[in-house]
């Protein structure tokens, strides 16, 4: 009889983390076309914010309790919050297409729902 093999969680299977990523590229590459002031102003903080969503997811899936982990995911909902600022004003700043936006507004609304949960995952599953 064949024993089945332990197969461990990655990275790259937390669907909150993949979506996250993928948010973080797209912001880049949209911020990519403005001009140096916008990019300047705006855009470091946007992308800065937008890319700490899924470091973060990042950070506490490498901690060891799940406490630690919880933490930093936690950490991530901050970062959707301030994403969702800076969207506003790249938006009413005629920085982004409402397709754009509309986009960005969308990945952002569902992000939260999946890292609640990765973190009822986590506190269930986890034994430390």
């Amino acid at each position: 009889m064949d024993t089945p093999t332990k197969r461990f969680l990655k990275l790259n299977d937390i669907g909150a983390y993949k979506r996250a990523l993928e948010l973080s590229n797209y912001v880049w590459d949209s911020i990519l076309r403005w001009d140096y002031f916008a990019k300047d102003t705006v855009g470091k903080q946007f992308v800065r914010a937008v890319d700490s969503i899924s470091a973060n997811i990042a950070e506490g899936f490498g901690r060891y309790t799940k406490k630690e982990k919880a933490m930093f995911y936690r950490y991530s909902y901050g970062s959707i919050k301030e994403s969702l600022d800076w969207n506003e004003k790249a938006k009413r700043r005629k920085l982004l297409s409402r397709e754009e936006y509309d986009h960005i507004l969308q990945e952002l609304s569902g992000l939260p729902k999946e890292i609640h949960s990765l973190i009822k995952f986590t506190n269930e599953k986890l034994t430390i």
